[in-house]
């Protein structure tokens, strides 16, 4: 009875079409691997090979399946993303496939060993339950713009490969806002701005400029992390990779999911081609733009180009256009927030603070006294150099 349960599922599983990418995926290569073995020792060693796999994701089956179906990219989940109403020959395809993964599933450790003809607390066990596979994918239908599909749903954090591919940072900035000391009000314009964009309002393109060190990457990381729950994704391109800020646009544009385009430390020359590139996605053009995409950036510069006197004399018939361009790309981000470099008393609150979250209990004066002399040697007071300093007391 059981030998026909798996094999019905296994035929389910073969006539995927709408998931047939799921299908693919090695847990369920596992089980068509055990399902076409032969011997008893080829069934063994497949259903080993399976329950490894449930393992390394956490050792549920179920929640193994719901996480792979729930993740999917398919027609059926774009055409909903995008408003329309899905063919119908799609719908019913995508139901008896969803009513096969619960089943799949669902599948026990006691399942497997009726089928095998094994006393079954020989086999390596692993947890599953009946889920109601069409109720939690319906679920995330109705929040595509908090879960997203594919390879944002369960993901913050992405960057731009050499092979101009989106993919996921695995070790990602794990930065939150409760972790700031100081620069409420340059982060709470941050913040706000993203809530907009969230909300549907006009939100601004952003430029996080100032003193090294003082935390501008680490806000847009924080903003990314803190708005995750309710659509935010952050996808990183180097300014050499500016070139492909079309390409990365066009494949986010119709995305439920709301999206930071984040570029760190950006700066250029005067006769940089990315100049114009990264202008065009500023002045809205329709090619470098997407409505569910802004761009944060960065720069330890307030002008962004870098230029020599010689820039400003110049031998152009007008120069003070030329001069004028050259200053006027960051005057086209919407929002410009200066981070500046902390004075004393800021710098030694958040000395005071770091050492207290890190248990130091060095006597106050003494604490500062060692601060400021570690920020000598370093050239600057800064929020990094504080770190670094609570590090080497640690």
């Amino acid at each position: 009875m059981t030998e026909k349960k798996l094999n019905a599922i296994y035929a389910k599983l073969c006539l995927c079409t709408v998931f047939r990418k799921v299908t693919q995926k090695p847990l369920f290569k596992a089980f068509e691997q055990y399902c076409l073995a032969d011997t008893p020792n080829e069934k063994r060693k497949a259903y080993a090979a399976f329950a490894e796999l449930v393992y390394e994701d956490g050792g549920s089956l179920t929640d193994s399946v719901i996480r792979l179906v729930s993740e999917d990219e398919n027609v059926y989940v774009k055409c909903v993303a995008a408003d329309k109403i899905p063919d119908k020959n799609i719908e019913t395809a995508a139901r008896k496939e969803l009513s096969a993964f619960a089943l799949f599933g669902a599948l026990s450790r006691k399942d497997f060993a009726e089928d095998m003809d094994e006393n079954e607390g020989d086999l390596p066990d692993f947890l599953s339950v009946n889920a109601d596979m069409g109720g939690v994918y319906d679920e995330r239908l109705k929040n595509l713009h908090k879960y997203g599909y594919g390879i944002f749903s369960s993901r913050c954090m992405f960057r731009l490969s050499d092979e101009k591919e989106i993919e996921p940072i695995v070790s990602a900035d794990k930065t939150s806002m409760a972790q700031f000391i100081g620069y409420e009000e340059q982060r709470g314009k941050v913040v706000e701005n993203t809530r907009a964009f969230l909300a549907g309002r006009p939100a601004a393109n952003v430029l996080l400029c100032g003193d090294a060190g003082t935390g501008k990457s680490s806000t847009v990381k924080a903003v990314a992390n803190e708005f995750f729950s309710e659509g935010i994704r952050l996808i990183e391109i180097r300014k050499d990779q500016l070139r492909y800020l079309p390409n990365v646009m066009a494949k986010v544009s119709g995305n439920p999911l709301k999206f930071i385009i984040f570029i760190d430390d950006l700066s250029f020359n005067k006769n940089n081609d990315d100049f114009s590139r990264l202008k065009a996605a500023l002045e809205g053009s329709a090619s470098a733009t997407a409505d569910n995409a802004v761009i944060y950036a960065t720069s330890n510069r307030r002008h962004i180009i870098k230029e020599s006197f010689e820039d400003r004399e110049g031998d152009d018939v007008h120069r003070n256009d030329t001069l004028q361009e050259t200053l006027s790309l960051s005057e086209r981000f919407g929002l410009t927030v200066l981070f500046s470099k902390p004075d004393k008393k800021l710098f030694l609150s958040i000395v005071r603070e770091l050492a207290k979250r890190n248990g130091i209990t060095m006597d106050e004066n003494e604490l500062d006294i060692q601060a400021e002399a570690f920020a000598i040697r370093k050239g600057s007071r800064s929020a990094r150099c504080a770190e670094q300093f609570i590090n080497s007391l640690l």
